[in-house]
């Protein structure tokens, strides 16, 4: 989802993680420009570029693994292959077992968009350990992202302005000032990106994804797609249906909403994560410490924002927490049962008038590092939806849309209906209502949805299944929290997926794992 204000369809392991323009490939472009032929050349992983996250190069594998990194040349404009290349940033550990066994290259991207693929496929790589011992595990930076042409706007002291703004204005005053601060950061974008802009739809990094395939020696992709990777997955079946080899798509994005509808669903999707968390921590046998029932808990994190708009507390120096980072950083911690640990702390301290961790928490979800700088997570995040999405919503769309976002959610409604006119400035024009997957001929799709996830509600994975087409989706359901499943640990989840990326084995339609 778009800009600071539409809470992302992002992975959890991007979210999680702490993340000029390269108009340039690097390599052997192949004969007569042929980029099909071009020789990939692997090397060892520089740190992480501060469009990436920043940070230090990655860490070997715990069985000694090492990651390599190269860069992959794709047109800029692919309505003009012969023209100029851009530059597309690969990571990849090859194999660990025999290479008789070897499937081939397993592409994976987490989500976003806008998230590193490059710094998230490394940090999380040990939970792939088994999926490794026939493929290359590989990831990359989708065009606009990270090291691969990245599109930049505004600097950091501007964005930590713009991430401190008013992000629910109850007046034509407060809503006039929102419009004008999005349009600024719009023009920055415009100003700072201008040859890359045009050129970063989801439909782009799918044909860069087909490039990918050829250039790694793949006769099909395989493919592992979490959150906005889902539909990145499903676009290309479309684009290519006879080329998709065995693909999991898990934390499934509705490819049939509109970016209004897709904002309605995430608006329930945290409400039930709220009321799930509240209602965890009130059934324990330990005192609840931030209430004693489950809607104390919720009256008194609404009583928070409402103090909190009228008299921001202290974050991390110099900066306040706001209204609008505390309900970000709520929002983050909600993206995983992990993290409800850390919410309850980043409560109880809000209480006592210390925001500091809800907003460490609401850095990790915009791309702020401790040191103040920002990676291009929130950049590229509008850029690509915005291209994506036709639809332009005005003040007035909003506000006949709020008593619907309300009642979806008391909390995060308001925030979510806001956040729709993100794109409303935007220089690009939008490409459609909603993303065409439909993939006839494709071999199958496995499409695992989580009951309990807050950034692509669960009814997103029947919608996937279905737009799809008949004898292609295989939907799996997992009863679980957070966003997503496969890295849920769930033991029937990963069983099912393992089984059919490693053994072509698919598990029946409508499994449902507990």
């Amino acid at each position: 989802m778009a800009n600071p204000f539409r809470l992302r369809a992002a992975a959890l392991t991007t979210t999680a993680v702490l993340l000029s323009a390269v108009l340039a490939g690097c390599g052997d472009s192949g004969k007569d420009g042929d980029l099909t032929a071009q020789k990939l050349d692997w090397k060892d992983c520089p740190a992480p570029s501060e469009a990436e996250g920043g940070g230090s190069p990655p860490s070997p594998l715990p069985n000694g693994g090492e990651w390599q990194c190269a860069t992959m040349k794709a047109p800029l404009d692919w309505s003009k292959p012969k023209g100029d290349t851009i530059g597309i940033a690969l990571i990849r550990a090859q194999a660990s077992g025999p290479a008789s066994r070897r499937i081939g290259s397993l592409v994976f991207n987490f989500g976003g968009p806008g998230g590193s693929g490059v710094t998230t496929l490394p940090a999380f790589g040990a939970d792939y350990a088994a999926l490794r011992t026939r493929y290359d595990l590989v990831s990359f930076d989708p065009r606009g992202v990270g090291r691969s042409a990245p599109v930049e706007c505004e600097s950091d002291a501007q964005l930590d302005e713009y991430f401190q703004q008013d992000a629910t204005p109850d007046d034509r005053t407060e809503q006039v000032q929102l419009l004008k601060r999005t349009k600024q950061f719009n023009a920055a974008c415009e100003k700072n990106s201008k040859t890359i802009l045009p050129h970063v739809r989801t439909t782009d990094a799918a044909r860069d994804m087909d490039l990918m395939r050829q250039v790694l020696g793949d006769g099909k992709l395989h493919y592992f797609g979490i959150s906005y990777g889902t539909e990145l997955g499903g676009v290309y079946a479309h684009l290519f249906p006879k080329n998709v080899g065995r693909a999991v798509l898990d934390a499934v994005v509705d490819p049939t909403q509109t970016p209004e509808q897709s904002a309605l669903g995430q608006a329930r999707g945290f409400q039930l994560a709220l009321d799930n968390f509240a209602k965890d921590c009130t059934s324990k046998t330990e005192e609840c410490p931030i209430g004693s029932t489950e809607q104390e808990v919720k009256d008194r994190i609404a009583k928070l924002l409402a103090d909190l708009e009228k008299k921001p507390i202290p974050g991390i120096f110099p900066r306040q927490l706001t209204q609008t980072a505390a309900t970000n950083g709520i929002a983050q911690s909600l993206y995983s049962k992990d993290f409800w640990e850390y919410l309850t702390e980043g409560l109880e301290q809000a209480y006592d008038g210390d925001g500091k961790v809800l907003m460490l928490l609401s850095d990790s979800m915009n791309g702020r590092s401790e040191n103040g700088e920002y990676s291009n997570l929130t950049a590229a995040n509008t850029a690509i939806n915005c291209s994506d999405e036709k639809p332009r919503y005005t003040p007035d769309d909003v506000q006949r849309k709020l008593p619907e976002f309300r009642a979806a959610s008391p909390l995060f409604g308001d925030y979510l209906a806001w956040g729709m006119v993100s794109c409303t400035n935007w220089a690009v024009p939008g490409a459609a209502d909603h993303p065409d997957v439909s993939a006839p001929g494709a071999a199958p799709i496995l499409v695992v949805g989580n009951t309990g996830d807050p950034a692509t509600p669960y009814e997103g994975a029947r919608k996937m299944v279905e737009a799809l087409g008949k004898g292609v989706g295989i939907e799996l359901t997992y009863k679980g929290q957070g966003h997503g499943a496969y890295d849920s640990k769930n033991k029937c989840v990963q069983s099912a997926v393992n089984g059919y990326l490693l053994d072509g084995k698919t598990p029946k339609a409508n499994t449902v794992c507990s």
